[in-house]
């Protein structure tokens, strides 16, 4: 094809000559990888739709494109052998953009690896406790090999450009202070990168963990290398330092499993019965769907000299359901008292007095509270010459 090209453009200057042989080589190179790449990429989806796994798809779906380039450059490198002029160019740039390839598709495996482990670890059965948990490290250590090989990708790349590979070597010398001032100035960053490799490891939290911090009550939606992303229940989203949750104190309601044990305090008036309210709290909780049946009780927790107070305990499977089971009985339970049991809402008592009889004490006239005065002054001065003397 090479010399049939040059029997065509015989009559042109030599360089013109081997450019447009350079570019029409290319361009077919182009065409055939992208034929090849359609064809194969076909008949790997047609194998993926027979599957009964989702996973092959994301494989198939995160491996098209980084695979169409690499294919193209492939190409482009066979027909750089038969072409001088393309050969010239492509040494120029093959350095910079082989690394950039090679990186590419490393990035997109290790990305479809991770997608398709995370989607066989499935988190929306009751148990799944330690789905989240490989979810987690996945996550995590996913992001950290990213990170990795996109730094030694741009390595290379910087490698290959000879004016860069001179200053790197220029700078060699003075490396020692340089990594002290970045190390200064890049300390919160660090920190917070080796927090994240900490919780991958530790697990303090794990993604879809119900936790309190900050004050706020919420899920662990995402975990970064250096913050995590907690749903709170109104749809706000916290960002949270990955530090935060090795060096503070806060609540995980979810460390060992999803399954919790929730009260409803409720309070009655110190006549009450409280048998008939034990068997309706059992009935309502045994009638409620939410109800995981491991936990049903009634305490007595405090007397006071207004109020009962009694602690109804329920579990449930998780959070989000308990908190649901916990309205679901408090709402029952005080429209049950007011219609069966009205005398056990609480009230407040207040014992009458009699009246108090004024009328036997008159008026006082002003002589009265003359002599009153001067009595009380006397005595006043009485008392102070007395203490004088």
């Amino acid at each position: 094809m090479v010399d049939l090209l040059r029997q065509v453009t015989g009559d042109l200057p030599h360089w013109l000559e081997q450019t447009i042989v350079a570019v029409v080589i290319a361009a077919v190179a182009v065409i055939v990888a992208l034929v090849v790449h359609r064809i194969l990429f076909r008949a790997l989806r047609r194998f993926a739709r027979a599957s009964q796994s989702d996973s092959d798809n994301l494989v198939v779906k995160r491996l098209a494109r980084p695979t169409r380039w690499a294919l193209i450059a492939l190409g482009v490198v066979l027909a750089a052998r038969e072409t001088p002029a393309l050969d010239a160019v492509w040494s120029r740039i093959g350095t910079l953009v082989m690394p950039a390839m090679i990186g590419w598709m490393a990035v997109a495996i290790l990305n479809a690896f991770v997608d398709a482990m995370i989607l066989r670890n499935d988190i929306s059965m009751a148990d799944n406790r330690r789905n989240r948990r490989r979810r987690t490290r996945l996550s995590i250590f996913g992001r950290i090999a990213t990170f990795v090989i996109v730094f030694v990708t741009v390595g290379l790349m910087m490698l290959s450009i000879p004016g860069v590979r001179d200053i790197g070597v220029t700078l060699v010398a003075s490396a020692g202070l340089a990594g002290l001032a970045v190390g200064a100035a890049a300390q919160p960053a660090l920190k917070s990168l080796i927090a994240g490799f900490q919780m991958a490891l530790t697990e303090p939290v794990v993604i879809g963990d119900a936790v309190i911090i900050g004050g706020e009550w919420g899920w662990v939606e995402e975990i970064r290398t250096t913050y995590v992303v907690v749903k709170v229940w109104d749809e706000r989203r916290l960002v949270v330092p990955t530090s935060k949750f090795l060096d503070e104190i806060f609540q995980n309601w979810t460390k060992t499993t999803s399954q919790l044990l929730g009260t409803v305090m409720f309070y009655v008036d110190p006549h009450t019965r409280l048998e008939p309210i034990r068997q309706k709290f059992y009935e309502l909780v045994e009638s409620n769907a939410r109800w995981d049946k491991r936990v049903k009780h009634m305490q007595v927790t405090e007397l006071t000299r207004d109020a009962i107070e009694v602690r109804f305990l329920m579990t449930a499977r998780d959070s989000p359901t308990l908190f649901d089971l916990r309205c679901d009985i408090r709402e029952a339970l005080i429209q049950w008292v007011a219609e069966k049991m009205p005398e056990a809402i609480v009230r407040s008592r207040m014992l009458p007095m009699g009246p108090v009889d004024i009328k036997g004490i008159g008026p006082v006239s002003g002589d009265v509270m003359a002599q009153m005065d001067g009595g009380s002054s006397a005595g006043e001065g009485g008392q102070q010459a007395a203490a004088n003397g």
